[in-house]
Order: C-alpha cells, then structure tokens, then sequence
C-alpha cells in the first residue's frame, strides 16, 4: 500500500522526469494501443473559400459607389453623395463628414488616409498636431492652405486612429477618384503609405515610394506627376525623416516653378 509520503515522493519524481502535467481526465492504456495501427495525420483540407454571394455583394457595392460617384459633376455634389453613401460602416462611428479643404482649383492636391480625432470633431482634414505640421511644411516653400487643396482616402474616422482596412479603403476609392477628376490637380501629393499606396496602386511601402516622381491617372483623366511624402504625423514620431522630407518638398517647389504660379 501506498502512504501519503510515499505518493509525494512519486508526485515529486514525475515532475523532475518533466511529466508535470495531466493531459486527459482518465489515464490510457499504452500498452492496449500499442497493437493498434496508426491512422495517422488528418488529410489536408482544402483552403475556405469566400461564398460566391460575398464577392457578388462586394463587387455589387463597388459597382454602385462608382456609378455615384461619377454622376457627380461638382465637388459640392460630390460632397453630398460621398455622405450619404452607406457601404462604408465607417460612417456609424465617426462623429463628422470630413470632405476637403482649401483651394478647390489649386494645381497641387494632398491626400492622406483618413481623418484623427480632431479633424472628425472639427469636420476639417488635417487640422490635428499633424495638420499644423503639414501647415509649417507649405510655408518652408511659400505656400499656405490658400494655394492647396487637401482631403483624404476615407472621409471618416476609423476608432481609434486605426489604419484602413482594405475592404474600407476601396468603398471609398471610387469617389476619391471622382474627387480628384473634379479637382483636376496638375501635382497629386499622396501623403503617408496608405494613401501612396491606395492611390498609386501598388504594394510598395512609403520608403520606397518618396523621393521620385510617379505618375496617377484614371480612365477620365490624363497622366498626373504624383509625390508621395512621409506623412506629418510619422515625422511628429520620428523628426530624424524631416531632412528626406524637406527633399521631397524642395522638388515639389521645383516643379511647381517650373510650370508657373502655385494657383491655377
């Protein structure tokens, strides 16, 4: 028989050896199973797929963003369809529109990702810490909000300041196209790497992206030089890329004296 002291001193033997902890509820018979053939690994199954009334609903949504989107024929219509379009559950949460802002006939356009938490109370893009930023970097090449126009990807806030998804990303792409054609910008300056990259098509990250010249165009409009740029908000947390910055925007100032006056 085994007394209590006895039973420790096993307890304490197993947990040396490593068998420290107890599997199963009931203990198993190895040697009942050891005449037993192994079934062996599970089969593979086959990836999930999305349901074929998924991709239909999705295309059906970017059908039907893009049909609004282009029988717009003035930024104040524009204005008014983007808000009342409902494919974007991004609208439930924000607190405000945040739609565009200074020169709507400027040749040089700015477009970041998505309103923060100050521009969805004051309904005006870029107007937080990183807005006020992006103000000094016009006015180190003579510009202000007079001579520019600016607007975003998404028109509301994401909870949280939380990137884009892609899915939130292309609801909204139709009408940033649409924004940009009534615009008619002869400089588009893709800010941060999810508006470089959403706007520019490709799966480049934003390091790769700045420092040259690119090009964006839509079916209704012609080739237009684009910039990428770090966004303001990325330089607030790391200021060591404000020199990398400063070059981008010393050629925008280039280019833009090269072809004239900042207005149109």
């Amino acid at each position: 028989m085994t007394t209590g002291s006895n039973r420790g001193a096993w307890l304490a033997w197993y947990v040396e050896a490593g068998a420290d902890e107890a599997i199963d509820e009931f203990p198993v018979d190895r040697f009942a199973l050891s005449g037993e053939k192994s079934a062996g690994p599970a089969p593979p199954t086959d990836p999930p797929v999305l349901p074929e009334s998924n991709l239909v609903a999705r295309d059906a949504l970017e059908a039907a963003a893009r049909e609004l989107a282009l029988s717009a024929q003035t930024l104040e219509d524009l204005a008014g369809k983007f808000a009342g379009f409902d494919g974007c559950d991004l609208k439930n949460t924000a607190t405000n529109f945040v739609f565009g802002d200074g020169n709507p006939d400027a040749r040089t356009m700015f477009i970041g990702e998505a309103p923060g938490a100050e521009e969805d109370r004051q309904g005006v893009p870029f107007v937080g810490p990183a807005g006020r930023l992006l103000d000094l970097m016009l006015a180190a090449i003579g510009l202000d909000r007079s001579d520019v126009y600016i607007t975003n990807i998404l028109p509301w806030r994401p909870p949280g300041n939380r990137n884009p998804t892609d899915a939130e990303a292309t609801a909204c792409m139709p009408f940033i196209e649409r924004h940009i054609e009534l615009v008619g910008p002869q400089i588009l300056i893709p800010v941060g790497g999810t508006a470089a990259k959403a706007l520019l098509n490709t799966r480049e990250g934003i390091m790769k992206l700045r420092g040259r010249w690119l090009t964006y165009s839509t079916p209704r409009i012609e080739v237009v030089p684009a910039r990428a740029i770090l966004h303001p908000a990325y330089l607030l947390r790391s200021p060591a890329q404000k020199r990398d910055t400063w070059h981008d925007l010393i050629a925008i100032r280039r280019r833009l004296d090269e072809d004239g006056d900042a207005g149109k």
